[in-house]
């Protein structure tokens, strides 16, 4: 490709080292004589134009056809490289269409000079043409994004203003670094009373009171979020018509790009009707301790008067019963028949007054506070109440079977009267001509599962249960056989006081534990007690 005419260029006093630098420019290059003939132009033009123009024949305007970028017909002698032939000075900046010989239009931005020789005659002109095909439809697109953005900013912000300000349960204020109200919303406005014109531009120490404006709350407050960066703080604040009410405030530093504080956010919520219910559980709390302890004393008290009183009762009781002994041992003849028949009731009376005092002083003992919290195994405590059931359980040949019992941090002698009380409740109540038959089982249960509404559903229990086959009872009493002095059948019927199983409750309660009864009548009945896997220190009192 002959891409340099060195007798012509040599005409027009072009340097050879010029032309080559030029022929290796990625940018299209050209020159031309004074009558607009090629003269010389670099690969990257000839790549544009789709051809290979004749040095010396070819004009500059025969490779293309030329159209302004409407799109409109340009004349030859508008052409950015005609102007500068004719006036002798560059034409840069001017946008040209240009069609090749193969169809294809390109957007062509020319910068062409005219060439001078050293006397100062016009020899030619160069020109550079930089293809921007694309770039005004990049240029739109991006144009376009950034609308489209910015947009989409502004409406976002638009939308957190409109939020800020609509939001009505927070007072959301901006102040300046002196702590001047800059905004406000509906919020602030609902909570203190100000609309905006009559609170924008006051200072914030307006919503103190005058003894927190004395202290200098407002100005303390602010120098901590100007030192931490946030300051919270609750306290009584004053609205506009006097009244005040318990605010819950955070006040925010604001910071500009070099870290310096320009003002800051305040956000408020009015806690009153919170405060004014805390204030409330507070003083109930306190006054159910007060009871508490009252109540506590009283028990005391009263435990100490079960206490005694039935230590002193049992003297007289031991008097009548001699009495009455001795007078049915020794007068026994001088006695009639009804008169004996009424020393036998005495005496039968009082051996009930002495159980009963005996059952009145051992519930008393399970409401006194007991320490001595023990590990111990649960067969420890069957065991102990076979022992003292010894004779009875002979009596009536009773089968006992027991399964493996666990361990239990426990009060030791309050266990130990539980299964006394339960098992001798299990005998006592057994089918005349019937074996009694006495089942133990221990085993775990979930909160969940157990039907007593005061189980917790979270909690693990463990699970002892006693099941016989003694007379039962209906449904309907199994919460009653747990009251004192509840009796299901009469004194002649069975001997008893009402309050062996109101201590086994008592015992049960003071374990955080449960007990329940399940019976029918003729077909047995059973004692569950639930008793918490966690516990470590029982209620004893």
């Amino acid at each position: 490709m002959n891409m340099l005419r060195g007798d012509s260029v040599n005409q027009m006093g072009i340097d050879l080292s010029f032309n080559d630098i030029m022929a290796r420019l990625p940018a299209a290059v050209y020159t031309c004589d004074k009558n607009g003939y090629i003269t010389f132009y670099n690969k990257a033009a000839a790549t544009l134009w789709g051809r290979e123009p004749e040095i010396g024949r070819d004009m500059w305007c025969g490779s293309w056809k030329i159209y302004r970028p409407d799109g409109t017909h340009l004349p030859l002698d508008e052409c950015p490289m005609a102007i500068a032939l004719k006036e002798g000075r560059a034409v840069h900046g001017r946008e040209i269409i240009v069609e090749r010989p193969d169809g294809e239009r390109r957007a062509i931005m020319p910068y062409p000079d005219p060439l001078f020789d050293h006397s100062g005659k016009l020899v030619g002109a160069l020109n550079m043409l930089v293809d921007i095909t694309g770039q005004g439809e990049m240029k739109t697109m991006l144009e376009k994004a950034v609308k489209q953005r910015t947009d989409e900013l502004k409406e976002s912000e638009e939308r957190y203003h409109r939020m800020i300000a609509e939001v009505q349960d927070y007072a959301i204020l901006l102040l300046d670094a002196d702590g001047n109200i800059q905004n406000w919303n509906l919020g602030a406005e609902k909570i203190k009373g100000y609309t905006a014109a009559e609170i924008v531009g006051k200072n914030f120490r307006i919503f103190y009171t005058p003894q927190d404006r004395e202290a200098r709350l407002p100005e303390k407050l602010l120098n901590e979020a100007r030192v931490n960066g946030k300051a919270n703080h609750e306290g009584w604040r004053i609205k506009k018509d006097g009244n005040t009410f318990w605010s819950s405030v955070v006040i925010t530093a604001l910071h500009d790009k070099a870290n310096n504080v320009i003002g800051f956010s305040k956000v408020t919520r009015d806690l009153t009707e919170k405060k004014l219910n805390d204030d409330k559980l507070r003083e109930q709390s306190r006054l159910l301790e007060e009871k508490n302890k009252t109540l506590d004393k009283m028990n005391q008290e009263l435990s100490s008067f079960v206490y005694v009183s039935s230590h002193d009762l049992q003297e007289p009781l031991r008097k009548i019963q001699t009495f009455a002994s001795y007078i049915l041992h020794f007068e026994k003849d001088r006695l009639s028949e009804k008169g004996q028949d009424f020393f036998k009731r005495l005496d039968t009376t009082a051996a009930r007054m002495k159980t009963l005092i005996h059952d009145l002083l051992v519930y008393s003992r399970t409401n006194a506070t007991k320490s001595g919290i023990m590990l111990v195994h649960l067969d420890t405590f069957l065991q102990g109440a076979k022992d003292e059931l010894k004779e009875l359980i002979e009596e009536k040949q009773a089968l006992i079977e027991s399964g493996t019992l666990p361990q239990l941090n426990i009060i030791p002698f309050q266990f130990q009267q539980l299964f006394t009380n339960i098992l001798g409740n299990s005998l006592k109540y057994a089918k005349k001509n019937t074996p009694p038959h006495i089942v133990i089982k221990a085993g775990m249960a979930n909160g969940s599962d157990i039907s007593d509404k005061i189980a917790l559903a979270e909690m693990t229990y463990h699970h002892i249960s006693f099941s016989d086959n003694g007379i039962g009872f209906a449904p309907a009493n199994n919460h009653k056989i747990f009251e004192i002095f509840n009796r299901l059948h009469t004194k002649e019927e069975y001997d008893g006081t009402g309050i062996g199983l109101a201590i086994c409750k008592k015992i049960v309660e003071n374990h955080q534990g449960i007990i329940t009864a399940e019976g029918k009548p003729q077909q047995g009945a059973v004692i569950h007690l639930y008793i918490p896997v966690h516990t470590e220190t029982p209620n004893a009192g």
